[in-house]
């Protein structure tokens, strides 16, 4: 398990429950992008430096190592 490239463990910073990953601390996404913010960086004015983590898992399947990116996250309300 990943998280911006650096290795977490599992019962320090995160727990599994079901099928489900929880971590011990909030994970922030930068969410959707709106018409203003989308016309600022096609014309080059702007650029989005919001806080944006991303999620990888990696596990093993038949003996086969696998990888999954880019995890969706959901907040502990949903």
């Amino acid at each position: 398990m990943f998280v911006n490239g650096v290795e977490q463990q599992e019962g320090v910073d995160y727990t599994v429950k079901g099928d489900r990953l929880l971590f011990s601390r909030s994970l922030a996404q930068e969410g959707r992008l709106g018409p203003w913010r989308w016309a600022l960086i096609f014309f080059g004015i702007a650029g989005t430096y919001r806080k944006h983590e991303n999620v990888d898992v990696q596990y093993v399947v038949d003996g086969a190592p696998k990888l999954a990116t880019g995890i969706p996250v959901e907040s502990p309300g949903r």
